[in-house]
Protein backbone atom coordinates (compact mmCIF):
# COMPACT_ATOMS: atom_id res chain seq x y z
CA UNK A 1 0.00 0.00 0.00
CA UNK A 2 3.33 2.25 0.36
CA UNK A 3 1.72 5.30 1.82
CA UNK A 4 3.01 9.20 1.89
CA UNK A 5 2.87 11.15 4.06
CA UNK A 6 2.29 14.97 2.61
CA UNK A 7 4.10 17.76 4.27
CA UNK A 8 4.79 20.19 1.95
CA UNK A 9 2.91 21.21 -1.74
CA UNK A 10 3.46 23.40 -4.51
CA UNK A 11 0.17 25.21 -5.91
CA UNK A 12 0.79 26.63 -9.49
CA UNK A 13 -2.44 27.23 -11.37
CA UNK A 14 -3.90 29.19 -14.23
CA UNK A 15 -7.57 27.98 -13.82
CA UNK A 16 -7.87 28.99 -9.96
CA UNK A 17 -11.85 28.12 -9.67
CA UNK A 18 -11.59 24.63 -7.80
CA UNK A 19 -9.12 25.23 -5.06
CA UNK A 20 -11.53 25.74 -2.83
CA UNK A 21 -12.16 21.70 -3.21
CA UNK A 22 -9.13 21.17 -2.13
CA UNK A 23 -7.51 24.19 0.19
CA UNK A 24 -9.88 22.83 3.44
CA UNK A 25 -8.18 18.99 3.40
CA UNK A 26 -4.42 20.48 2.82
CA UNK A 27 -5.70 23.12 6.10
CA UNK A 28 -6.90 20.16 7.35
CA UNK A 29 -3.97 17.92 7.66
CA UNK A 30 -1.10 21.10 7.92
CA UNK A 31 0.02 20.47 4.35
CA UNK A 32 2.24 23.62 3.56
CA UNK A 33 1.71 25.45 0.67
CA UNK A 34 4.07 26.90 -1.67
CA UNK A 35 2.70 29.42 -4.72
CA UNK A 36 3.24 32.31 -6.70
CA UNK A 37 1.60 34.90 -9.12
CA UNK A 38 -1.69 34.24 -9.26
CA UNK A 39 -2.26 31.22 -7.57
CA UNK A 40 -0.69 32.58 -4.31
CA UNK A 41 -3.00 35.97 -4.56
CA UNK A 42 -5.95 33.89 -5.08
CA UNK A 43 -4.88 31.33 -1.88
CA UNK A 44 -4.57 34.17 0.06
CA UNK A 45 -7.51 36.07 -0.72
CA UNK A 46 -9.21 32.80 0.06
CA UNK A 47 -7.45 33.08 3.90
CA UNK A 48 -5.34 30.23 3.82
CA UNK A 49 -1.42 30.45 4.39
CA UNK A 50 0.80 30.14 1.39
CA UNK A 51 4.72 30.79 1.00
CA UNK A 52 5.64 33.48 -2.00
CA UNK A 53 7.61 31.40 -4.30
CA UNK A 54 10.36 33.46 -4.04
CA UNK A 55 10.19 33.90 -0.28
CA UNK A 56 10.72 30.29 -0.52
CA UNK A 57 13.52 30.10 -3.09
CA UNK A 58 14.90 33.31 -1.80
CA UNK A 59 15.30 34.33 -5.94
CA UNK A 60 12.99 36.74 -7.38
CA UNK A 61 10.81 35.54 -10.45
CA UNK A 62 12.61 36.83 -13.75
CA UNK A 63 12.00 37.72 -17.47
CA UNK A 64 8.00 38.85 -17.01
CA UNK A 65 7.15 35.58 -15.66
CA UNK A 66 9.23 32.84 -17.57
CA UNK A 67 11.10 31.79 -14.82
CA UNK A 68 9.51 31.47 -11.64
CA UNK A 69 10.09 27.32 -10.99
CA UNK A 70 12.46 26.53 -12.38
CA UNK A 71 14.83 26.37 -9.72
CA UNK A 72 17.28 23.80 -7.83
CA UNK A 73 15.06 24.25 -4.03
CA UNK A 74 12.19 23.58 -6.15
CA UNK A 75 13.09 20.39 -8.34
CA UNK A 76 15.21 18.57 -5.54
CA UNK A 77 12.94 18.79 -3.19
CA UNK A 78 10.45 17.34 -5.73
CA UNK A 79 13.08 15.22 -7.70
CA UNK A 80 14.93 13.17 -4.54
CA UNK A 81 14.49 9.52 -4.05
CA UNK A 82 13.18 9.94 -0.32
CA UNK A 83 15.02 6.36 0.93
CA UNK A 84 18.30 7.36 -0.96
CA UNK A 85 20.96 7.73 2.06
CA UNK A 86 22.92 10.45 -0.78
CA UNK A 87 19.76 12.46 -1.46
CA UNK A 88 19.20 12.85 1.80
CA UNK A 89 22.66 14.06 2.57
CA UNK A 90 22.68 16.22 0.13
CA UNK A 91 19.64 18.38 0.65
CA UNK A 92 20.47 18.30 4.27
CA UNK A 93 23.86 20.34 3.05
CA UNK A 94 21.78 22.51 1.02
CA UNK A 95 18.89 23.04 3.14
CA UNK A 96 15.98 21.79 1.10
CA UNK A 97 12.76 20.58 1.97
CA UNK A 98 10.70 17.48 0.54
CA UNK A 99 7.80 18.67 -1.87
CA UNK A 100 5.10 16.01 -1.53
CA UNK A 101 2.60 16.90 -3.86
CA UNK A 102 2.37 19.23 -6.85
CA UNK A 103 -0.78 20.76 -8.37
CA UNK A 104 0.18 22.43 -11.78
CA UNK A 105 -2.67 23.04 -14.86
CA UNK A 106 -0.80 24.20 -17.74
CA UNK A 107 -1.18 27.49 -19.46
CA UNK A 108 -4.16 27.07 -22.11
CA UNK A 109 -2.44 27.28 -25.06
CA UNK A 110 -5.25 25.01 -27.26
CA UNK A 111 -7.43 27.65 -26.09
CA UNK A 112 -5.60 30.39 -27.12
CA UNK A 113 -4.62 29.08 -30.87
CA UNK A 114 -8.43 29.40 -31.37
CA UNK A 115 -8.64 32.86 -29.89
CA UNK A 116 -6.29 33.54 -33.10
CA UNK A 117 -3.64 35.93 -31.23
CA UNK A 118 -0.81 37.00 -32.89
CA UNK A 119 2.24 34.30 -32.67
CA UNK A 120 4.15 36.42 -30.32
CA UNK A 121 1.94 36.47 -27.42
CA UNK A 122 0.91 32.42 -28.31
CA UNK A 123 4.43 31.87 -27.68
CA UNK A 124 4.06 32.72 -24.62
CA UNK A 125 1.21 30.56 -23.66
CA UNK A 126 3.90 28.06 -24.17
CA UNK A 127 4.10 26.29 -20.38
CA UNK A 128 7.71 25.68 -19.52
CA UNK A 129 7.80 25.74 -15.51
CA UNK A 130 4.39 23.90 -15.28
CA UNK A 131 5.36 20.97 -17.30
CA UNK A 132 8.82 20.83 -15.99
CA UNK A 133 6.79 20.63 -12.48
CA UNK A 134 4.63 18.13 -13.52
CA UNK A 135 7.14 15.75 -15.19
CA UNK A 136 9.20 15.88 -12.44
CA UNK A 137 6.43 15.21 -9.73
CA UNK A 138 5.17 12.54 -11.86
CA UNK A 139 8.78 11.03 -12.60
CA UNK A 140 9.09 10.39 -8.76
CA UNK A 141 5.32 9.33 -8.20
CA UNK A 142 7.17 6.58 -5.73
CA UNK A 143 7.48 9.60 -3.53
CA UNK A 144 5.73 12.49 -5.17
CA UNK A 145 1.80 12.98 -5.70
CA UNK A 146 0.78 14.80 -8.88
CA UNK A 147 -2.30 16.37 -9.73
CA UNK A 148 -2.38 17.61 -13.62
CA UNK A 149 -6.27 18.00 -13.75
CA UNK A 150 -8.06 20.31 -11.71
CA UNK A 151 -11.12 18.17 -11.98
CA UNK A 152 -9.31 15.96 -9.93
CA UNK A 153 -9.19 17.75 -6.40
CA UNK A 154 -11.81 16.10 -4.99
CA UNK A 155 -10.69 12.64 -5.66
CA UNK A 156 -7.50 14.26 -3.84
CA UNK A 157 -9.22 15.29 -0.94
CA UNK A 158 -10.56 12.29 -0.34
CA UNK A 159 -7.28 10.17 -1.18
CA UNK A 160 -5.73 12.50 1.63
CA UNK A 161 -8.84 12.16 4.20
CA UNK A 162 -9.07 8.53 3.57
CA UNK A 163 -4.87 7.91 4.25
CA UNK A 164 -4.89 10.68 7.59
CA UNK A 165 -2.54 13.11 5.46
CA UNK A 166 -1.18 10.61 2.92
CA UNK A 167 -1.97 9.10 -0.40
CA UNK A 168 -1.02 5.63 -1.97
CA UNK A 169 1.49 4.45 -4.35
CA UNK A 170 -1.64 3.68 -6.97
CA UNK A 171 -3.22 7.28 -6.42
CA UNK A 172 0.27 8.60 -7.44
CA UNK A 173 0.92 6.02 -10.06
CA UNK A 174 -2.31 6.66 -11.95
CA UNK A 175 -1.29 10.59 -11.69
CA UNK A 176 1.53 10.37 -13.11
CA UNK A 177 0.07 8.56 -16.11
CA UNK A 178 -2.26 11.14 -16.31
CA UNK A 179 0.58 13.72 -16.07
CA UNK A 180 2.80 12.09 -18.88
CA UNK A 181 -0.46 11.81 -20.99
CA UNK A 182 -1.54 15.86 -20.39
CA UNK A 183 2.33 16.65 -21.12
CA UNK A 184 2.68 14.53 -24.17
CA UNK A 185 -0.67 15.85 -25.70
CA UNK A 186 0.23 19.50 -24.71
CA UNK A 187 3.59 18.94 -26.62
CA UNK A 188 2.05 17.76 -29.54
CA UNK A 189 -0.27 20.61 -30.27
CA UNK A 190 2.80 23.11 -29.64
CA UNK A 191 4.52 20.86 -32.29
CA UNK A 192 1.45 20.33 -34.65
CA UNK A 193 0.94 24.38 -34.27
CA UNK A 194 4.63 25.24 -35.18
CA UNK A 195 4.29 22.64 -37.95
Amino acid sequence: MKLKKIKRAIISVSDKSNLNLILPTLKKFNIEIISSGGSYKKIKNMNYNCVELSNYTKFPEMLDGRVKTLHPKVHSGILNIRKNKKHKNELKKQNIPNIDLVIVDLYPFEKKIIEKIKFNQLIEYIDIGGSTLLRAAAKNFEDVTVISDITDYSKLAKEIQINNGSTSVNFRKFMSAKAFGLTAYYDSVISNWLN
